[in-house]
C-alpha cells in the first residue's frame, strides 16, 4: 500500500478517535452526575473523565504533528450521540446498571480502535503516534478491567436499594 494512502487513513482514524473521545467525555459527564450512591463507580468515572480529556488532547497533538486537524462535524455528531445516550438512560430505573454496562462495552470499542491505530501508525512509520495510542489503549484497558470488577457490585447494590425502596413504599 502506498505511504500517502496509509497516512491518509491514519489521519482519518485519528479524527475518528478524537470524536470517539468527545463522545466518551459527554457520556462520562452524564453518568457521573447520577451515581452518587455508587462511590467506587463514581470515583472510577471521575478519574477516567480526566483521563479522557487528556486522551483527546494527545490525539489532537498527534493530528497537529502530522499536519492534520480534528473533524468538527464528527465531534459534533459524537457529542449529539452521547447526549441522546445520556437522556435515554435517565428514563430507566436501573440506569446505573445499564450505564455501567454501556461504559464497559464502549471501553472495548475504544480498545479496538486504538489497536487499529497502533497498527496503522506502525505501518506509517509514525512511532510517536503508535506510542501515544499504546498508552491510551492501556488506560482504556485499565478502565474496562475496573468496570468488569465493579459491575457485580453495582448490580447487587442497585438490587438491594431497589428492594429496600420497594419495602419502604409498601409501609
Amino acid at each position: 500500500m502506498e505511504t500517502s494512502r496509509i497516512d491518509e487513513e491514519l489521519n482519518q482514524w485519528l479524527r475518528d478517535a478524537h470524536a470517539m473521545e468527545e463522545q466518551a467525555e459527554k457520556m462520562l459527564q452524564a453518568q457521573s452526575s447520577r451515581i452518587e450512591n455508587y462511590p467506587e463507580l463514581a470515583a472510577g468515572i471521575e478519574r477516567h473523565l480526566a483521563e479522557t480529556r487528556r486522551q483527546k488532547e494527545r490525539i489532537e497533538q498527534c493530528l497537529t504533528r502530522r499536519g492534520s486537524s480534528t473533524s468538527s462535524m464528527k465531534d459534533v455528531a459524537a457529542k449529539f450521540t452521547a447526549m441522546l445516550q445520556g437522556v435515554g438512560g435517565t428514563v430507566a430505573s436501573d440506569e446505573v446498571v445499564k450505564g455501567a454496562m454501556a461504559s464497559y462495552t464502549f471501553e472495548h470499542f475504544e480498545i479496538s480502535a486504538y489497536k487499529a491505530l497502533i497498527a496503522a501508525a506502525e505501518m506509517a512509520g509514525d512511532t510517536e503516534t503508535a506510542r501515544v495510542c499504546t498508552e491510551i489503549c492501556r488506560e482504556e484497558e485499565a478502565m474496562a478491567d475496573q468496570l468488569a470488577g465493579l459491575l457485580p457490585k453495582v448490580a447487587t447494590t442497585y438490587l438491594e436499594r431497589s428492594a429496600r425502596d420497594m419495602a419502604e413504599a409498601k409501609r
